[in-house]
């Protein structure tokens, strides 16, 4: 018998041993459990308050047939990550007797994870309201009921490519110490500089913030991530929350997630997961020299990577001391940025993945 003398209620009330007891009045768990009282009285208390914690928890799944328990096992263990679980194991695994006792434990869990995630999306929602609320200025709101892009240049020179269906509200003329617009939608920003007041886009559940650049963002009510894809220059992407919020505006600096070209965030509210990546088809930057040529002979694989670095603005990292004999010959001009990897890695022998917006390069060496 495990040592349950550490054991909270709630980790007695979803312990096997623990239910069959309670449960089923299974003979040969009673037996056990209350040789165990006997051992430690003064765990009564928490036995009892186990024996609540279940019975409070099976009021909730007595009108709930075989099938749709089953259904909603097989449903929560995916909501909480649970991957690897199928609804044809989990039917023959639990019998009838059994499907109330997963059922319970996993709702558990689900309804503490699901009510940390409505608050928190709550709390960003009402912060999106707030901020709208404590304009002064008077307001636009501009709406693109179009199948085409529509422009929209703000009084600070900054333009606005709006999508279809998509909305933004901002103020006739930025009178504060910074920008700020609301969108619905996607659209696509070239921001004015001006390090003394800083840009803000607030996206439903996440808020961007620049000083002077080009990005993308895309936030329609119906899809559950919010994106941000910068093309030039930098950014700062965080979630709305009042703490965010305020670190955010007590300073001009950009801090947080910042992004820089050929980088974008992802942003599930209902998971609370922000994900930072390469854009699928990296883009070369705009570089004040002239074009950078991509044409290799014999060229120290070290210089390879950073002639790609320099042109794309990612970061490659790699073992130099390990690939200090890896050479290229090779023509790459017209592949773009992944094909140009795919193809120095197989020339070479090395493997390459993308993490964290960054490539990383494995290698054994060249001979």
């Amino acid at each position: 018998m495990p040592n349950y003398r550490n054991f909270l209620p709630e980790e007695l009330a979803a312990d096997t041993s623990f239910r069959k007891w309670i449960l089923f009045n299974d003979p040969v768990q009673e037996a056990l459990w209350l040789e165990w009282l006997e051992l430690n009285p003064d765990k009564t208390d928490v036995v009892n308050k186990a024996k609540d914690f279940l019975a409070v928890t099976e009021e909730g799944f007595d009108q709930i047939s075989d099938e749709e328990v089953a259904n909603e096992i097989y449903r929560l263990s995916h909501a909480i990550g649970e991957k690897k679980a199928q609804k044809s194991s989990i039917w023959m695994w639990f019998k009838p007797n059994w499907y109330h006792m997963a059922a319970s434990v996993l709702l558990l869990i689900f309804a503490g994870w699901w009510f940390n995630k409505q608050t928190t999306s709550q709390q960003q929602s009402d912060q999106y309201k707030a901020i709208l609320s404590q304009i002064n200025e008077p307001l636009v709101e501009e709406k693109n009921t179009s199948d085409k892009a529509k422009l929209i240049i703000l009084e600070d020179g900054s333009s606005v490519l709006l999508q279809p269906a998509s909305r933004i509200t901002y103020p006739k003329k930025f009178e504060s110490g910074k920008r700020e617009v609301f969108l619905n939608g996607e659209a696509f920003f070239e921001v004015a500089k001006n390090p003394d007041k800083p840009f803000y886009v607030y996206a439903r559940t996440l808020a961007t913030k620049v000083l002077g650049t080009s990005f993308k963002v895309s936030a329609f009510d119906e899809e559950r991530e919010v994106k941000v894809v910068v093309k030039t220059g930098k950014v700062s992407v965080f979630p709305m929350t009042k703490e965010a919020l305020e670190t955010q505006h007590a300073d001009d600096k950009l801090a947080g997630m910042v992004l820089t070209p050929n980088q974008q965030i992802t942003y599930v509210a209902g998971e609370l997961r922000l994900t930072r990546s390469l854009v699928p088809d990296p883009k070369l930057l705009e570089l004040p020299i002239q074009r950078q040529s991509f044409d290799f002979k014999g060229t120290p694989i070290t210089e390879v990577f950073e002639t790609l670095e320099k042109s794309y603005g990612v970061k490659i990292i790699f073992d130099a001391e390990v690939m200090q004999n890896c050479y290229l010959t090779a023509s790459l001009s017209d592949e773009p940025l992944f094909e140009k990897i795919n193809l120095i890695c197989r020339t070479i022998g090395a493997e390459y993945e993308q993490m964290d917006a960054s490539i990383i390069v494995s290698s054994k060496g060249c001979f």
